[in-house]
C-alpha cells in the first residue's frame, strides 16, 4: 500500500530574509494562497488518503506542522501523522524514522518521500507521476524523480542516466525508466550547458519511491551504525519511543540519503519526469515563477518603479513605499526587520549573509518580527528597557495556553474581534476598545470564540521580558507544561 512521507525539517537560509531558521520556507506562502507544506500535503492527498500521509519534522517545529495541517479540512480525517525528531540528524535519520513506522505497520508498504517545501505547477502530471513511480518500487528498487531540465541550472545536482531498466523492457517502457549511472554535485555553468545538451542527465528534484522494507536493507548495508540505532527505536515505536529517540538520535552521525546510501546502491532507478517542478530554493527561483511584467520584473503593489528590467523587488508592508529606478538584474526584498538588496547573478551568497549574522549572534537571522504560532501570530512593533508591544491576532477558535508570566505585567487592548479572557478567577468577554490588565504571576488565557480574527494590542512591562518566560498549565496544542 502506498503511503507519503513529507520531510518537513530544514531552514532555507538562502530564502533569507523571508526564511529564517524558527519559519522556514516550508510554512510561509510564498507562491499562493497556502503554504509549500500545504500545497505538498494537498497535492499527495490526491492521490492518497489523510491517513496515509507522515510529516517528518523537528521538535520546535511539531506545532506548526500540526496547525497548518489542521488548517486544511479538505484532507480529511484522520489527520495525517507527524513523526517528531529531538534534533535534526539530515534525511538519512529522518526517512529511516518513517520507514521504521510504516514497516510496523504494513510489511510492503511502499513510501513516496517529498519534501515540503517544493514547487510543482502541473499536479494532474505529479499524480500520474506517483502512480507509476510507485508501481516501479514494487520491484524492489529505490526510484528517484529525474526532472527533465530546460535550462543550464548550476544551482541543482544532476541525475546521469544509465541502461534502460528493467534489462529487457519494451520499448515503451526503455524511454521513461533507467538506472542510475551516477549522481553529480552542482555544477558550473558551462558543465551544466554540456549536460543540458547531452540528453542523459536529469536533475536531482529529491523525490523517492521505495518499499520502506528495502529502504531499511540499504541503510544496513551502507550506514551500519544509523541501522543499528534505528533497530534500538523499533521495539518501542508503541511504548517509550520518545524516551527512546531522546537518548539515541543525538548520537547519530548527520549524513543525507543521496550520499549515505543512492551513490552507492546498485539498485537505484531514475524516472524521468516534466511535472513544472522548482525548488525555489533561492530568490531568482521566486522571481521565475512569480507573475512579470513586459521588462520582465516582479514588482509587488506598493512598488513605484521607473525603467527597470529583469528585477524582482518583493515589499512586505503594504503601507510601505518603495521606489525604484533603472534597476537591471537586481533582487530586492523589502520585510519588517530587514532588507535585501543583491545581483541576480549572486543569490547563492545569501547563505554567506545569514551565516555572518548568526556568527553575530543576530536574531534577525533566527526570527522575523511577525512569528508564527499554532493559534496564529504576534508582531513585535516596538520594545525597550522594560517595555514591549505586540500586535497578536487570534484564529478563530483558536486559543493562547493557560498561563503565566514570572517577571512581566501585561495589558491586553481588543483592536477588533471578541476576546474570550481568563484573568486570575475573573473570566470576561471583551469587544473592540476593551481593555485588561493582567499583573505577573497571574494566571490567564487568551481565546477567540468568534467567527473573525481577533486582534489586540499588548504592552509587556517588566524587568525581562524573554519569551521563554512561561509557565503553562494547559494547552491545547500539546506543547510542554510545567
Amino acid at each position: 500500500m502506498l503511503h507519503a512521507v513529507i520531510l518537513a525539517g530544514g531552514g532555507g537560509t538562502r530564502l533569507w530574509p523571508l526564511s529564517r531558521t524558527h519559519s522556514p520556507k516550508q510554512f510561509l506562502s510564498l507562491l499562493g494562497d497556502h503554504t509549500l507544506l500545504q500545497q505538498t500535503a494537498l497535492r499527495l492527498a490526491a492521490v492518497v488518503p489523510a491517513e496515509r500521509l507522515w510529516v517528518v519534522t523537528g521538535k520546535e517545529q511539531e506545532v506548526l506542522v500540526k496547525a497548518q495541517l489542521s488548517a486544511l479540512p479538505s484532507l480529511g480525517e484522520p489527520p495525517p501523522k507527524v513523526l517528531t525528531e529531538p534534533v535534526g540528524r539530515n534525511t538519512a535519520a529522518a526517512i529511516g524514522l518513517a520507514a521504521l513506522h510504516l514497516q510496523r505497520i504494513d510489511s510492503r508498504a511502499v513510501m513516496a518521500v517529498c519534501p515540503a517545501d517544493h514547487w510543482v505547477t502541473r499536479p494532474e502530471a505529479f499524480t500520474a507521476l506517483v502512480l507509476k513511480a510507485a508501481a516501479v518500487a514494487e520491484q524492489d528498487v529505490l526510484v528517484t524523480v529525474g526532472i527533465v531540465p530546460d535550462r543550464a541550472e548550476t544551482g541543482y545536482g544532476y541525475i546521469r542516466r544509465g541502461e534502460p531498466f528493467p534489462p529487457a523492457p519494451t520499448a515503451h517502457q526503455a524511454d521513461e525508466i533507467y538506472r542510475v549511472e551516477r549522481f553529480v554535485e552542482k555544477p558550473d555553468r558551462q558543465t551544466a550547458e554540456v549536460y543540458v545538451a547531452s540528453g542523459r542527465y536529469y536533475w536531482n528534484a529529491g523525490i523517492f519511491f521505495w518499499h520502506a522494507s528495502t529502504i531499511l536493507e540499504e541503510l544496513a548495508l551502507y550506514l551500519p551504525a544509523l541501522y543499528a540505532a534505528l533497530m534500538q527505536i523499533a521495539p518501542r515505536l508503541d511504548g517509550d519511543a520518545e524516551e527512546t529517540l531522546a537518548t539515541v538520535y543525538p548520537c547519530l552521525e548527520p549524513v543525507s540519503l543521496d550520499s549515505g546510501v543512492l551513490e552507492k546502491s546498485t539498485r537505484v532507478v531514475v524516472l524521468p519526469a516534466d511535472i513544472g517542478w522548482s525548488d525555489l530554493g533561492e530568490w531568482t527561483a521566486i522571481h521565475r515563477q512569480s507573475p512579470q511584467d513586459e521588462h520582465g520584473n516582479m514588482l509587488s503593489p506598493n512598488v513605484l518603479d521607473l525603467g527597470s528590467k529583469n528585477s524582482f523587488v518583493l515589499g512586505r508592508d503594504p503601507q510601505r513605499t518603495i521606489a525604484t529606478i533603472g534597476l537591471e538584474n537586481m533582487m530586492v526584498v523589502d520585510v519588517e526587520d530587514a532588507l535585501l538588496i543583491c545581483s541576480k547573478d549572486r543569490v547563492q551568497e545569501v547563505r554567506t549573509i545569514v551565516h555572518e549574522l548568526r556568527t553575530r549572534g543576530a536574531e534577525v537571522a533566527h526570527s522575523p518580527r511577525t512569528v508564527q504560532r499554532p493559534w496564529g501570530t504576534y508582531t513585535v512593533l516596538q520594545e525597550g528597557n522594560r517595555y514591549k508591544v505586540k500586535r497578536v491576532v487570534v484564529r478563530p477558535g483558536a486559543s493562547l495556553s493557560l498561563q503565566l508570566h514570572r517577571h512581566r505585567s501585561e495589558h491586553w487592548v481588543v483592536v477588533q474581534g471578541e476576546a474570550q479572557v481568563i484573568n486570575g478567577e475573573q473570566e470576561a468577554l471583551l469587544q473592540a476598545n476593551q481593555s485588561t490588565y493582567i499583573p505577573a504571576g497571574t494566571k490567564h488565557r487568551l481565546a477567540n470564540s468568534g467567527t473573525e480574527p481577533l486582534e489586540i494590542i499588548e504592552v509587556q512591562t517588566g524587568p525581562y521580558l524573554g519569551e521563554d518566560d512561561i509557565v503553562r498549565f494547559a494547552d491545547l496544542y500539546g506543547r510542554g507544561l510545567s
